[in-house]
């Protein structure tokens, strides 16, 4: 039964909050140390490095959660659960975690949905203009796959899934929503070893922009956090994380290219998409639209 003790249900204690902490750096470590075994000097959005990264981020995937299952216990006299819906694989509420959370995240980027609609493709309608644009964005079949189905799957599963369940008996829910995305940022900063290797940019604008990569995924990284311990769904974090990679960064330099009367309403969107996003994240995230039964919040 679900939720009742039994061989197959598992619980995570907190032996050590050290232990915790060095287990998400060795996952994190591992996850990106598996991009760089390949000998080649090609740059990362060449498709033969894509489909090398991409197999090296998918074995380190499905290792993680055997990583992590050395330090579960079994659930003998207090109420455990699967491994799967540790990992935030379950049936419950499933529909719900499929919509909510993306809908959620898209009213937080009413400003930057608004400015893609007012493009210089705004005489299409939205239902050929998000297709278009999806495609300009990649640049190229590899790199769609990269950034839309590798790279959200498995760095929601690594950084998320199999990190929370370690980090909330030691840290608690909030602690560990500020935590996690900490590996989750850093994870990020081997962008430098790429770009100090190309040679392309001087190694101060690198640097810079590693920082601020460093900032804005950490960032996100908490709002999935959120998400994950909120609803108890991994698959919500991976499709928030595929639309925030579509969106991007928020294109704030090309606000005054338009008109007076348009910067006034993009800057408004950008008001009320943040301020209805911080009225509406509590409600819609409430554990109970989600059957979640794990993560109780005090």
């Amino acid at each position: 039964m679900f939720g009742s003790p039994g061989k197959d249900q598992l619980i995570f204690q907190c032996g050590s909050s050290m232990k915790a902490v060095l287990t998400c750096l060795l996952l994190a470590i591992t996850y990106v140390g598996s991009l760089y075994i390949w000998r080649t000097n090609l740059p990362r959005d060449d498709p033969s490095t894509i489909k090398r990264r991409s197999l090296s981020a998918a074995i380190v995937t499905l290792l993680a959660p055997v990583c992590i299952l050395t330090q579960a216990h079994q659930a003998k006299d207090v109420k455990g659960y699967t491994i799967w819906q540790h990992l935030g694989v379950r049936q419950a509420g499933l529909i719900t975690s499929l919509s909510v959370p993306l809908l959620l995240t898209m009213v937080l980027f009413l400003g930057p949905l608004y400015m893609l609609l007012i493009s210089d493709t705004r005489q299409l309608s939205p239902v050929v203009l998000l297709p278009r644009e999806w495609l300009a964005r990649s640049k190229g079949m590899a790199i769609a796959v990269r950034n839309y189905i590798v790279g959200p799957v498995t760095e929601e599963i690594v950084f998320r899934a199999c990190m929370l369940p370690l980090l909330v008996p030691c840290l608690g829910n909030l602690r560990a929503v500020f935590v996690c995305p900490l590996f989750f940022g850093v994870a990020h900063v081997h962008h430098v070893i790429e770009g100090l290797r190309q040679g392309a940019r001087r190694p101060f604008v690198i640097w810079v922009g590693a920082i601020f990569q460093f900032f804005y995924t950490t960032v996100f990284g908490a709002l999935s956090a959120f998400l994950f311990l909120r609803t108890g769904h991994v698959i919500a974090c991976i499709i928030v994380h595929i639309f925030c990679n579509f969106m991007g960064f928020p294109a704030f330099d090309e606000i005054p290219n338009h008109t007076p009367l348009q910067r006034a309403v993009i800057c408004a969107t950008f008001v009320v998409g943040l301020l209805l996003f911080l009225y509406l994240l509590l409600p819609l995230t409430s554990p109970e639209r989600y059957a979640n039964e794990m993560y109780q919040w005090s």
